[in-house]
């Protein structure tokens, strides 16, 4: 989703209480929360949805058997070392999921988070916003997808770094541009194919 500064600033206990009034209603938009500020999010393109929907389905459909659980969109995501929450396009996790209260809605410990770029956003979703998910000790990959291009970019913590690894050398990266190329993510042994990522997605001329 597209992020821009509000002016507005509140402690982390302020925010969530903010948000869990706002959300109930569809005409009030969210906000993620960095350091006090809050950066409002916007609606979504077609494209957007298709890619966000593509992706979540197709984990739902080939972690069924297993104890992960997949999430779009809504599921809140806490980074406490840097006090700071994100609203991820897809989020995976595999533990036993855990929350920062007893409302369930703020996760703590995910092992795979996904991005859909668009023009106002793939410089902080690149950037600002992968600094902070890499405080997450449990997060083993970072997937971002181009809307307008075929074009995936995978992030993958080194094994030996995995308890540690908060800088970007510590994380491998691969970038995909090929419909007939698939990505893999490691930590749940299963790969996407990039035409799933991108089925009913048109890009302009």
């Amino acid at each position: 989703m597209a992020a821009s500064a509000a002016q507005t600033r509140l402690t982390p206990k302020e925010y969530i209480a903010f948000e869990r009034k706002a959300l109930p209603d569809a005409e009030i938009i969210r906000h993620e929360y960095i350091n006090g500020e809050l950066i409002a999010m916007s609606g979504a393109s077609r494209a957007h949805n298709l890619i966000t929907g593509n992706i979540s389905g197709e984990l739902r459909t080939l972690l069924r058997d297993s104890r992960c659980e997949t999430y779009a969109n809504e599921m809140r995501v806490s980074t406490p070392t840097t006090t700071s929450y994100f609203y991820p396009d897809v989020v995976v996790v595999c533990e036993e999921p855990r929350f920062e209260d007893d409302v369930f809605d703020t996760l703590l410990n995910p092992i795979i988070l996904a991005e859909v770029l668009s023009p106002s956003t793939q410089v902080y979703d690149r950037r600002e916003k992968f600094a902070h998910y890499r405080q997450l000790a449990s997060l083993q990959e970072y997937v971002l997808v181009a809307q307008d291009k075929i074009l995936v970019e995978h992030y993958h913590r080194q094994e030996k770094q995995r308890s540690t690894s908060v800088t970007p050398k510590d994380w491998i990266f691969t970038d995909f541009q090929e419909l007939e190329e698939s990505l893999p993510l490691a930590s749940i042994q299963c790969e996407l194919s990039l035409r799933e990522i991108y089925e009913r997605v048109t890009f302009p001329d």
